[in-house]
């Protein structure tokens, strides 16, 4: 077992590290497995289907907990929030102030956007077809040909 491996929990595991964090909170099996169903957070699953989650999981769960109890979000909210980490940018504030975008797509500034010290950012498959200016089609043949991939362990490029 690797230490990447031990690091993930079982629901139970992380129900328990959850409710000593956030002992106010009434955390149960079923909330986790509804923030799944929901897309908010996918644990790895075991060839016996059995739920792992892993530190990242572990840091979105926190982040979702604090986003509803602290500040009153609803999922839809903080599932956009999530999806920004994910891409590699800020999350909008949740201290309630106005915000300055890091980054958006579509405009003419994008390919800049995309290039040098960016390359943290990650775009979906429809905002990169959209940006390169290339059909569904072609970015096939270039995942064909291994010249574009998606980042490992994401569905982002």
């Amino acid at each position: 077992m690797t230490v990447r491996q031990s690091a993930r929990k079982s629901i139970g595991q992380a129900l328990a590290d959850l409710s000593a964090e956030f002992p106010d909170e009434d955390i149960k099996e079923s909330k986790l497995r509804f923030l799944e169903s929901e897309g908010l957070v996918e644990p790895e699953r075991t060839p016996s289907g059995y739920r792992k989650y892993s530190v990242d999981d572990m840091e979105r769960l926190r982040y979702i907990i604090r986003a509803q109890r602290e500040h009153y979000l609803p999922l839809k909210v903080i599932k956009e929030h999530l999806d920004a980490i994910d891409r590699g940018l800020e999350p909008p504030s949740l201290n309630g102030g106005p915000t300055v975008p890091t980054g958006a797509f579509g405009d003419p500034g994008t390919q800049e956007l995309l290039r040098g010290e960016r390359a943290d950012v990650r775009v979906s498959r429809r905002e990169l077809v959209k940006t390169a200016e290339i059909t569904e089609e072609f970015l096939d043949l270039l995942e064909g040909f291994g010249l574009v991939r998606t980042r490992t362990g994401s569905k982002h490029y």
